[in-house]
């Protein structure tokens, strides 16, 4: 029978993960020689061949693949081990790292929290603020144990790392300057606005959400403007140098900036939370989780 070394498995999970040898010894605070030579060793102890040169990288073999599918199960049922130890040990006491998107923590984060200081306190959250994208990246290396993303940037439906919870569905409004011709025109609608300077990211999610919506309405967007902050972006918008897609979450009512709601073809964006699968089980995951989805049901209200 071959020999399993759940350290060495964790190791290929994130060379998987993170794509090179490098960044997987970055991720987990080793060197990429230790890396290189403990996934040598699991080879050897499993009698198969784990990594093959791919031009100056390495990648996983058909056989680290079939290994990692049938070790998903394992993974998840050490998390359900941890969270019953946990609740065993400290009943609804606990601490939930949780890394979010920039807007998630204002909007979601901050309201979860403050709820769960009278109905859980002894509940600690320890917040993380990051992109997207990368939330996912900190859940599967264990660096938080519950991230807010985006559903655009779910890594798939089918990944068997995490379980997905959906918090909201975030209205995106057109935000205009404020002596903006349309500021008050009924009926707007993005094709109204297809001869305007946008402002939007020069890549990521956000620029991707901008075009899509307009090309949806059935034009490019031309780009004014490059900013991924929206205190930059709306700063912009407000001194009349472009429009911007700005979702509900992220509204600044301090600024002059006018926002309007689209009457057609209305873009949203979806706002999920993610934990690694087995963790849910958590008392104060599952706690912190219900604060998370009263602060979206207050946000859908609002």
């Amino acid at each position: 029978m071959s020999e399993w070394d759940l350290r060495k498995l964790r190791i290929l999970r994130t060379l998987r993960e993170r794509g090179t040898v490098t960044a997987t010894a970055a991720a987990l605070h080793m060197t990429p020689s230790a890396v290189s030579q403990q996934l040598t060793n699991l080879a050897a102890q499993l009698g198969v061949d784990l990594l093959e040169a791919h031009g100056r990288r390495v990648r996983l073999t058909d056989a680290a693949r079939l290994v990692l599918a049938h070790t998903e199960p394992v993974f998840e049922q050490l998390e359900r081990a941890d969270a019953a130890l946990a609740a065993y040990a400290h009943g609804d006491a606990g601490e939930v790292r949780v890394g979010a998107f920039p807007t998630a923590v204002p909007a979601l984060v901050v309201p979860a929290v403050r709820a769960l200081r009278y109905t859980h306190p002894r509940v600690t959250v320890r917040v993380r603020e990051t992109e997207a994208a990368e939330a996912y990246r900190l859940l599967a290396a264990g660096d938080v144990d519950l991230a807010l993303s985006l559903a655009a940037e779910v890594p798939g439906a089918a990944d068997p790392r995490f379980t997905h919870v959906p918090l909201l569905a975030d209205p995106l409004d057109v935000a205009l300057p404020p002596d903006h011709p349309l500021a008050s025109a009924p009926g707007l609608t993005l094709t109204d606005l297809a001869a305007e300077p946008w402002i939007h990211g020069g890549s990521g999610p956000w620029s991707d959400i901008t075009r899509r919506a307009c090309e949806a309405a059935g034009f490019t967007p031309r780009q004014g403007h490059s900013a991924s902050g929206w205190t930059a972006i709306l700063a912009m918008v407000e001194a009349g140098m472009g429009v911007a897609l700005v979702p509900r979450m992220a509204a600044d009512p301090r600024t002059a900036v006018i926002l309007r709601e689209l009457t057609t073809n209305r873009p949203v964006r979806h706002v999920v939370a993610a934990v690694r699968r087995g963790a849910s089980s958590a008392r104060a995951i599952t706690h912190t989780l219900d604060a998370l989805k009263a602060a979206a049901r207050r946000v859908t209200r609002a």
